[in-house]
Formats: structure tokens, C-alpha cells, sequence
């Protein structure tokens, strides 16, 4: 099987050298590049193609919000973007989520945590920390007050199932999870997700529970 591979961006050399040391001791993992700042991304993308950015979200010439819009906007078939921040309930993190990051990271996660982080992202099946990315919407989303969300999520028209498996996607759930709950098969709760995703317009799973939180469809409270 092919390994993951990775580009590692941050303006400090330790951090980099910390990531790169974790994440090859894993065989499954390959870390392919590394850039100082945002403003490097675009290009380093385009030539090595890595399945995951690893992306510090404050950097000197161009942040990792917006080195994520830009990515998202210029590269296609884009890779996963994990934003690495040094504190968890951080607006600017909540802005990458905004901008279409697939999760985050701690620099101070412990390498077990760095490592899930990276296969989780990289999979995509499931919402990376769940509870943070709730209390980041209720501290700095709108409360359900974002017109442009609520307008998406009406023209998206969820069936009842749909909705049932967003409100589940919300909680973090794996298909196998929302598979149990809802006592349908894996392939059938595949399918429901890629309709909600396509529906809201939504890249992966965080931009739609996002979307969830933005337009009220559920509450982060």
C-alpha cells in the first residue's frame, strides 16, 4: 500500500524536525517536503502532490488561512489541509476551518495523537476532534445567523435521512458509527454522506459540519 505523504509548514525549524520525527517512524507515513511559510505552498503542492499539508496556522508572510484558500482555490484535486496551531480555542483556527482546513493539530499533541491526526485527515471518513471544532462554531460561528449558510442549506433540500446522518456527521461519527445507529449498511451510509457533502456543496466532512453549525441546522451550544 502506498504510504501517506505529507508536506510540513512552519516558520519554526524544531517544530518542523519534531513532526518529521514522528511521523517517519510510522511505515504507512512519508513526509515528502517542508516550507517556512504559506507563501511556499502553492508551488511545493503542484510538484510533489502530498496526500496531507500539515499547515501552522500563523506564519510571517502568508498565514495558513490564507494559504489554504489559496490551495483550495488554484490546486486541483487539492490535498487534506491539517492546521497545526499552538492553542486549541484560537479564532484563526476556526477561520482555517472556515476557509476549507479538514481538521487541526496541537504542536504540543503527543506523537500517537500527531500520527491518528494525519490517517484520520488523510481518510476522511470522520470529523477530527469533534467537541473542539463545537466549541470553536458556539464561540466564534454565527449562531445559525449566517444568510449565505442558511440560503445553502435550503437549496441543498436533505432528504430525512440526509439530515439524520448530518446531525450524526456533526458528532464526529464514522460511517461504520452512523451505520449502527441508523441499523443500515456501511455502503448505504457512504452513499447518504457523499449526497450531503455534494448537496451542501461541502469538500469533506468538517466543511459540512461547518455549514451544520453556520446555518443553525444544529447548535454548538
Amino acid at each position: 500500500m502506498e504510504p501517506i505523504t505529507v508536506l510540513l509548514v512552519d516558520d519554526e525549524p524544531l517544530v518542523r524536525a519534531g513532526l518529521r520525527a514522528v511521523l517517519e517512524a510510522q511505515p504507512d507515513l512519508e513526509v515528502v517536503g517542508e516550507a517556512a511559510d504559506g507563501a511556499a505552498v502553492i508551488p511545493l503542492v503542484r510538484q510533489l502532490r502530498p496526500d496531507v499539508v500539515a499547515m501552522d496556522v500563523r506564519m510571517p508572510l502568508l498565514d495558513g488561512i490564507e494559504a489554504t484558500r489559496a490551495v483550495l482555490r488554484t490546486v486541483p484535486d487539492p490535498p487534506k489541509i491539517l492546521v497545526v496551531t499552538t492553542f486549541e480555542n484560537d479564532e484563526y483556527v476556526y477561520d482555517a476551518l472556515r476557509a476549507g482546513a479538514d481538521g487541526f493539530l496541537l504542536k504540543r499533541a503527543r506523537p500517537a495523537e500527531i500520527v491518528h491526526a494525519v490517517r484520520l485527515v488523510a481518510q476522511g471518513e470522520s470529523l477530527l476532534f469533534p467537541a473542539s471544532v463545537r466549541r470553536l462554531a458556539a464561540e466564534y460561528g454565527d449562531g445559525g445567523g449566517n444568510a449565505a449558510a442558511r440560503a445553502a442549506l435550503e437549496r441543498a433540500r436533505l432528504t430525512e435521512r440526509e439530515a439524520e446522518v448530518l446531525r450524526l456527521m456533526t458528532r464526529g461519527l464514522s460511517n461504520a458509527e452512523i451505520a449502527g445507529q441508523l441499523v443500515v449498511g456501511t455502503e448505504t451510509v457512504k452513499s447518504h454522506v457523499s449526497a450531503v457533502l455534494a448537496k451542501l456543496g461541502a469538500r469533506d466532512r468538517t466543511q459540512a459540519v461547518i455549514a451544520a453549525y453556520e446555518s443553525g441546522f444544529v447548535s454548538p451550544g
